[in-house]
């Protein structure tokens, strides 16, 4: 009986497997974007959960209401500082532009001293400091409305002047606006209408023009008497009429069966979400664009999709990130709905308070639309 060597060199067996591992590492060279995925997306992975993701957020933005000028007032502020969870970013003059900066996001926590609050600390009146909370993603806001019965104890330890009958000298109330039982769903909800569309708008579109080069009709599409503008233009369009059928289902399933509610108006809503699907779709004909093949596209959508969900607030609270993983959370179309969907369900903002993410959705989208018009430009020269 041969033993297994002979029968392997007999055969040419080693020979063999090493020609084609030789051939697999030829072709796997060539195909550069399916080898920056296997080696990018682990590296991506380890960075963002390693460095960027926290679900103990810090450093969160607040706004403060002063009806006073007062040493107590601003021994507690100092408190707040100290506590490490609260970022004094806005010193606001009214009860207007402190009810709009929590309602357009630019923070999620609003603390008023009232008028007469310090004298009602001396005489030992126990007057309330009042905590406004953004409770729309309730992680974020649920450690840092822990952290404030601690300064209850400390804020007024060193002032002269306060009774010391061994109770606080005042007491914080809070108020979780626009989600005062921190459900998750009311969270959750509004922003899966976000990732569910921003992945199929993505895979659908970045198939649209490798596609057309894999079934060999792309010559018949060159021969045509159209523009790479008026191309794009006809592919996205049905894809617009797609998503906002998943939006509507996503939102009327989340109305009926989660009761989420629409706080805001609905046709903003509508149209912000007409603009977030065209965004996506001008991202994924881009990509479509630089692919040679269906599969590259595919890839290249869900290396955009992985870093999209994790930096956009979805999952984990972007106030609480490093700045650098915030700035690159910024390119993505991702985080700026988000705050759109949940502002105006939740909060019922209004176009004025959410200027900047509108206004981002647009650049981000002329951007993608230009690379993908040059792009397919040359692919039709």
């Amino acid at each position: 009986m041969m033993r297994l060597s002979e029968i392997f060199r007999a055969d040419g067996f080693l020979r063999k497997v090493f020609a084609m591992m030789l051939k697999e590492v030829l072709q796997l060279r060539r195909d550069r974007i399916t080898l920056a995925t296997m080696i990018s997306i682990p590296l991506m992975q380890l960075i963002m959960f390693g460095y960027a993701i926290n679900t103990t957020p810090r450093d969160l933005p607040t706004a403060v209401l002063l009806q006073e000028n007062s040493d107590v007032g601003r021994s507690i502020i100092a408190a707040l500082k100290n506590t490490k969870y609260f970022a004094i970013k806005y010193q606001a003059k009214t009860p207007y532009e402190f009810d709009h900066l929590l309602a357009s996001g630019k923070v999620l926590f609003g603390v008023e001293i009232p008028a007469n609050f310090e004298r009602g600390v001396r005489r030992g009146d126990k007057p309330a400091l009042l905590v406004a909370a953004d409770a729309t993603d309730p992680v974020a806001a649920g450690s840092a409305l822990a952290a404030l019965s601690g300064i209850v104890q400390t804020a007024l330890v060193h002032d002269l002047g306060i009774p010391d009958a061994g109770t606080p000298a005042f007491e914080v109330r809070t108020h979780a606006r626009y989600n005062p039982a921190g459900k998750t769903e009311l969270n959750i909800v509004p922003g899966l209408l976000g990732t569910i569309l921003t992945m199929t708008m993505l895979i659908f579109t970045s198939l649209s023009v490798t596609r057309e080069s894999e079934r060999g009709t792309m010559e018949s599409l060159l021969s045509m008497p159209i523009t790479p503008l008026e191309i794009m233009l006809g592919k996205i369009t049905p894809y617009v009429g797609i998503g906002i059928m998943q939006a509507a289902l996503i939102v009327g399933a989340g109305v009926l069966m989660f009761h989420v509610p629409i706080v805001g108006n609905f046709f903003l809503l509508a149209v912000l979400t007409t603009l977030f699907i065209a965004t996506n779709l001008s991202l994924g004909f881009t990509f479509s664009t630089l692919a040679e093949n269906q599969l590259q596209a595919v890839q290249m959508s869900m290396m955009s999709f992985l870093p999209s969900m994790l930096l956009s607030g979805f999952l984990f609270p972007y106030a609480g990130m490093p700045l650098w993983a915030q700035y690159l959370g910024e390119i993505f179309p991702l985080t700026h709905f988000i705050r759109i969907v949940r502002a105006v369900m939740l909060k019922g903002s209004t176009l004025a308070d959410l200027q900047f993410d509108t206004a981002m959705l647009v650049l981000l989208m002329l951007i993608a639309m230009g690379i993908a018009v040059t792009r397919f430009r040359r692919t039709l020269d």
